[in-house]
């Protein structure tokens, strides 16, 4: 079992042209997921000279590159609770910007010409207790009735059994807009996309300061390998612990990288994976504790969650399989003992409200904090930042939003085991 992600292991490595770091640019873009990818290639595209600056060796191979393969619409959270905090107008734009960020994955697939499998076969949210159906059912009723989404469609136990080989489920909730792709040929290809556009990628690259020219925008990035001055400067590093808490000490003590956990099986044969999985969505359990899983295009069935409130670590990713091992076959038990060939964890940026926040602070521009719904979100964000840098202010769809600081948070989450605890509880008394 190879302890790596089936993604990148499975994609072309991005191979950059850049070589030297330009002495100035008109935008320095600090991580090379799929927010600063995204934004690279929508500055490049407007005329801006644009530097990727990566600390790892490789783009998008923190979490973009090491999650579980969905392109899910709605919110992290249900949409009612959010619009009883909120109010409805503001939920129902949050929850279309998710809508819309989905719209904006397929687009720059097709525009590009991007081979990463890309199918919008929907979400199918999952119950596990009869007291979840009834909470499903209530966020259709909520989400019809607002004119939110008209299109979710709630199933029921036979209809679920009908394309989910299981017996471990009371029913689902169908999210239509929903879709799937491969991570690691998408990075690839969205990469090549922004560097034909113009822009530098700068791996192996970690900014260790940000200086502030003035008080306007420019700032001067001092790297390991020199100095950029940049005109702007958008953050996109997710949970991405490289760089320290310096010049990130802000964010840090506002996004919590929690460890989610995958396994890939063997080739399961199309007959047996159709079987499986027959409509062939994403799927995900109701549960603060969840599993998710879809299949690939060679019928593997790719499995995660948060099997343990950890940091990822070779030995902590090798423990999550473990544990996701067991509830794999809890599900499937069909499957009996098949053979696990990929095992990898990576860092959830989880938030206190598990919302996206992006924004400017001291002349910064940042993006950030996607809480589990990164994939769409994150390359969406790349290019309604690349906008609202443009002059467009009304392109940011979190805009205006207070991010107060985690209490306690200065530093490694101490408080990691508590919280799993906490979540543990939760699900146990539901």
């Amino acid at each position: 079992m190879k302890l790596e992600s089936y993604w990148t292991d499975s994609a072309p490595a991005f191979v950059s042209r850049s070589c030297e770091l330009p002495a100035q640019v008109d935008v320095a873009i600090v991580g090379g997921g799929f927010t600063g990818l995204s934004a690279a290639l929508a500055l490049t595209r407007r005329g801006a000279k644009v530097a990727v600056l990566e600390a790892g060796e490789r783009v998008a191979a923190e979490a973009s590159g090491r999650n579980g393969g969905h392109v899910n619409n709605g919110l992290a959270q249900d949409y009612a609770e959010v619009a009883a905090k909120v109010g409805v107008e503001r939920a129902r734009g949050w929850y279309h910007a998710y809508d819309e960020a989905v719209d904006t994955v397929e687009r720059i697939v097709r525009e590009e010409a991007i081979a990463c499998d890309f199918l919008r076969h929907g979400k199918l949210k999952l119950a596990t207790r009869p007291s979840q159906m009834a909470a499903l059912e209530r966020s259709a009723e909520r989400l019809i009735g607002d004119g939110v989404d008209t299109d979710v469609q709630v199933l029921d136990a036979a209809s679920v059994r009908a394309e989910v080989q299981s017996d471990q489920f009371h029913g689902g909730l169908l999210y239509k807009r929903s879709g799937q792709m491969h991570m690691g040929r998408f990075a690839q290809g969205l990469a090549a996309a922004a560097e034909r556009s113009g822009a530098q990628i700068h791996t192996g690259t970690n900014v260790q300061r940000i200086e502030r020219l003035g008080q306007g925008h420019a700032h001067k990035l001092h790297t390991g390998h020199g100095t950029v001055a940049a005109q702007q400067v958008l953050l996109a590093t997710g949970a991405t612990r490289h760089g320290g808490y310096g010049s990130f000490g802000w964010l840090r003590r506002r996004i919590v990288p929690i460890g989610s956990f995958i396994v890939v099986t063997e080739p399961l044969g199309a007959e047996r994976a159709q079987a499986l999985l027959a409509a062939r969505r994403t799927y995900t359990t109701v549960a603060n504790i969840h599993h998710y899983f879809r299949l690939t295009p060679d019928h593997r069935l790719v499995f995660g969650g948060r099997a343990r409130f950890a940091i990822s670590s070779p030995q902590s990713d090798a423990a999550s399989g473990e544990i996701l091992r067991a509830g794999l076959a809890q599900i499937f038990p069909q499957l009996g003992a098949v053979q696990l060939d990929y095992c990898w964890g990576g860092l959830v940026d989880m938030t206190q409200d598990r919302l996206p926040h992006a924004g400017e602070r001291e002349g910064l521009y940042y993006a950030m904090g996607y809480s589990g719904h990164g994939t769409q979100m994150s390359v969406h964000m790349g290019q309604r930042m690349a906008a609202v840098m443009g002059g467009d202010a009304l392109a940011n769809p979190w805009q205006g939003r207070d991010w107060p600081a985690i209490p306690g948070h200065f530093g490694p989450p101490w408080f990691l085991p508590a919280i799993g605890l906490y979540y543990t509880l939760k699900d146990r008394l539901a």
